[in-house]
């Protein structure tokens, strides 16, 4: 059991490549593999991070009151701060913002927006091109039209906001340099303007209700909806790519999609983000020794909770890299656990049934245009994304 970095002397072989690396990156899986079976409570040299992969140390760190995700923030590779909110915060401030941000994503909000998205939806599926992207011309559209709703946007204003989320989705990326941190910086007060003027006409609704909320001073508030943003929008625009590569291929999932009822595609959304999740890691910090299943991270430790790598325990999952679509028992981890459980886990969930299974149903041959195998993934380790993920509708389409 290592302890400290002083005794840490596991290394990766030399024949699998560092996930940080460029070609560990586009497949961090292998790595993730040997750390979970010889050492899941990892010290990484080259990261000085200790790596957690084994789905009982994430889950348990995950939950650890030990482990602080406000100085795990705070140690981003980036110097700028992030706004004060939900991910930047512990108990008890944590609680105290989560509250008013439970008006903006909490079950209320969700039901009130699917009711009104479904039209979207169809606009978008029925006008999906012969060939397309899934990312670029379903999933960025889609989660445009998921914000434009819920922040109760004009539609003559959603191509303003989708650019300005997309320059400010940047802010992800915990290893961005200068360069790009600063613009990401610049294009989240763009974006944080935007919102907070167009909160000030909204005088109903889940927006309405967080802009009245008296607890929140204006820069928190400011804080929850720029994270509803940049933690939301991207992340489901590639969650929808990242859905359909493992998907498409498997014509009896799609087809359990297409013609099963809600609760198959409650449970098949679960498997897909099991199995890719776009937020594959978090980071924390710990303010004391924290003991895990599988080892002991030191006072002062920086920890990297490897989200991606819990999800494919084989402990947990049986044929943990497959896609099973009927999963029921499924502890995945993709919104995290505990207290910082993701505040939006019910608005990914419902708005991905929702689009996957008009999708499937509208074009019920839709399948990808070139073989999984072939696709590139972007060499940013955050968000887990594709470059591409090219889709056709083919010509027996029904309509």
């Amino acid at each position: 059991m290592t302890t400290s970095p002083q005794t840490a002397g596991v290394r990766l072989p030399a024949h699998l490549p560092h996930p940080f690396s460029p070609a560990g990156r586009a497949d961090p899986g292998p790595a993730y593999r040997w750390l979970r079976a010889h050492d899941p409570v990892h010290y990484d040299p080259f990261s000085r991070m200790w790596w957690l992969t084994s789905h009982a140390d994430c889950a348990a760190a995950l939950r650890a009151d030990g482990l602080s995700a406000a100085a795990g923030q705070r140690e981003r590779a980036r110097s700028d701060a992030l706004p004060p909110s939900m991910l930047t915060t512990d108990p008890p401030e944590h609680q105290r913002l989560r509250a008013p941000g439970q008006s903006l994503l909490g079950p209320a909000a969700i039901r009130a927006l699917a009711d009104v998205l479904g039209a979207d939806v169809d606009a978008l599926v029925d006008g999906l091109a012969p060939r397309a992207d899934g990312v670029e011309d379903v999933g960025a559209p889609f989660a445009t039209a998921v914000f434009g709703r819920l922040f109760q946007l004009p539609r003559a204003d959603w191509a303003t906001f989708a650019a300005l989320a997309r320059a400010a989705s940047v802010n992800l990326d915990p290893l961005a340099g200068p360069a790009v941190a600063m613009a990401g910086r610049a294009a989240m007060g763009e974006l944080s303007r935007f919102l907070t003027a167009h909160a000030r006409t909204v005088t109903e609704g889940p927006l309405a209700r967080l802009g009245a909320d008296t607890r929140l001073t204006e820069r928190e508030r400011t804080g929850i909806l720029g994270l509803a943003v940049v933690g939301g929008w991207q992340p489901l625009a590639e969650a929808v790519g990242n859905a359909l590569y493992w998907l498409l291929p498997r014509p009896d999932a799609v087809a359990l999609l297409r013609e099963g009822d809600a609760d198959d595609a409650r449970l098949l959304v679960q498997e897909l983000l099991r199995l890719e999740a776009p937020i594959p890691f978090t980071a924390r910090v710990a303010r004391a020794q924290v003991a895990l299943p599988g080892g002991t991270v030191p006072r002062g430790g920086r920890v990297l909770i490897i989200i991606g790598a819990a999800n494919r325990d084989p402990a947990v999952f049986e044929r943990p890299d497959e896609l099973v679509p009927g999963r029921a028992a499924n502890p995945q981890l993709a919104f995290g656990a505990g207290t910082h459980f993701c505040l939006a886990a019910q608005l990914v969930r419902v708005c991905l049934e929702l689009l996957l299974t008009r999708l499937v149903r509208r074009h019920p041959s839709l399948s990808l245009a070139q073989p999984s195998g072939e696709l590139d993934w972007d060499p940013r380790p955050l968000p887990r994304r594709l470059l591409g993920c090219p889709v056709t509708t083919g010509s027996a389409d029904v309509h």
